[in-house]
This record gives C-alpha cells, structure tokens and sequence, in this order.
C-alpha cells in the first residue's frame, strides 16, 4: 500500500483544476450577464462587484498594446500550462499543499487562457477598494493563482524540512 502511495503523482490534484475552471466560468459568465460595464454594485463598504475587462496581464500590464499581447499571453499561459502538468506528473502526492498549489494555479491559468482565446479579453469583476484606494479588479482565476503561489512559497520554505527530517 505504502508503495502504491509512494507512486502516486500531484496529477489527482487535476480535480481542484476543474473545480477552479468551472466555479472561475460561471462567476464570469454571470459577471458579465448581469452587470454593466464599469459600474460598481456596491457589497460592502469594501468590496464591488464591477465588470471590467483586461486586455493586459496583471494588474493591466501591457493592456495599451495593439493587440499583439493577446496572443503573447495566450502563448505564454499555453507553456506555463504544459510545465505545469509535467511538474504535477513528476511531483509526489504528498505533501498536499504543492499538488494542491499546482493544481490551483493550473486552474487559474487555463480560466484566464479561456477568456483570451474566447473574449480577447479577461473578465474582471471583483473590486476591492478603502478610503479612496482601489487594488486592480480581479476574478475567481486570479485569486487561484495567488493562493496556489502561497501554496507553493510554503513549500519552498517547510518542504525541504520535511522531506530532510524523513
């Protein structure tokens, strides 16, 4: 049994990807629907729902261009994609928090490439702002991303300690 474990890969972590994709769709969808362009729906005294749309990377790097970073962005979230997956093949089950921090920036990544590849564009919509501050207006994949990115920094930093203590 303990090499049965031993031989499974980060790859069973794939349904927390479709979770992402599925959940990041349909809130963007309904995003999309259902508000109108640029105008806030107040939640909370911090928080609103606003559709905005990102032609850039984040935090709208590059958005001014042509149109040519669409397809540099949708190359570029193509190869993260597919190292990825292989570092998810080649990665243990265990420890859960890197098959699980994989899995959620795969999720992320794919949810953003389909909007470019659809739209041309990401659909953003969650506004998060206090006292006159606005952070740049997100969706569900970004906020994969950044959890998967956190996921992945706890590894770096207790992995090696754990894997060295066995």
């Amino acid at each position: 049994m303990d090499t049965l474990q031993n031989k499974a890969s980060a790859l069973r972590w794939l349904w927390l990807t479709l979770v992402v994709l599925v959940a990041d769709w349909v809130t963007k969808y309904l995003a999309d629907t259902r508000l109108d362009y640029a105008d806030p729906v107040p939640i909370l005294p911090v928080f609103d729902l606003t559709l905005l749309y990102n032609r850039g990377a984040a935090f709208s790097f590059l958005a001014g261009g042509d149109g040519w970073q669409r397809w540099f962005f949708i190359l570029v979230a193509v190869a993260v994609s597919l190292l990825l997956l292989v570092w998810m093949k080649r990665s243990p089950l265990k420890p859960w928090w890197l098959g699980c921090g994989l899995a959620l920036l795969l999720g992320g990544a794919l949810g953003n490439l389909y909007d470019r590849i659809i739209h041309g564009h990401v659909v953003d919509f969650i506004s998060l702002h206090y006292s006159g501050w606005y952070f740049p207006a997100f969706n569900l994949a970004d906020t994969a991303i950044t959890l998967g990115a956190g996921l992945l920094i706890i590894d770096m930093l207790i992995g090696d300690k754990q894997s060295s203590q066995r």
